[in-house]
């Protein structure tokens, strides 16, 4: 029995210490917490976290993958909707925690932990983009081209964050071009 207990008590810190890491990421920045702030905010001290983490690298894939958990049970309910609805909605999601698209651009080329994320999460969204656009009747280099552009128009809109007409603008004309 104390067996359980302990692998459900590593379990319960180490979602304690994501959810804090995903609040400071998210409000103050990856590169402004560190690594004594998130483990005062989780209720442990520094040298604990790394029990649970190998590094601040290591957290932070943590919480991006339960961002991306989240939203992919999220995105059953309007995975029917137009490609231009379920487009808007990924970008609204993602803009609630838009610092942390910059900070895996800017950790994916000195983290391999991050920019394996960073890959798998590609490839991911490009394959559900990718079926709609075969569906457009794109195919062959065209169709990866513009997958690649969906991606890049998506990144952009997180990155630069225009008004909500522009976004949807933006997204609109993409959707256009695949016609």
């Amino acid at each position: 029995m104390p067996r359980n207990r302990g692998l459900h008590d590593r379990e319960s810190k180490r979602a304690d210490i994501v959810t804090a890491a995903r609040e400071l990421f998210v409000s103050d920045g990856f590169d402004r917490t560190s690594i004594s702030r998130l483990a005062r905010a989780a209720g442990i001290t520094p040298n604990t976290l790394y029990w649970y983490f190998t590094d601040k690298d290591d957290i932070l894939v943590a919480v991006l993958t339960e961002i991306v958990a989240e939203d992919a049970a999220a995105y059953v309910d309007i995975a029917d909707r137009p490609l231009v609805d379920r487009l808007s909605w990924l970008v609204e999601r993602l803009q609630q925690v838009g610092p942390l698209v910059t900070t895996v651009h800017d950790r994916a080329d000195k983290s391999t932990a991050v920019n394996n994320w960073h890959n798998g999460f590609h490839q991911f969204a490009e394959s559900l983009f990718l079926a709609d656009v075969e569906a457009a009747g794109l195919s062959g280099p065209r169709a990866d081209a513009m997958v690649r552009i969906g991606t890049f128009v998506v990144e952009g809109l997180l990155t630069h964050a225009p008004a909500p007409e522009v976004t949807r603008a933006v997204i609109d004309t993409l959707v256009d071009a695949m016609s």
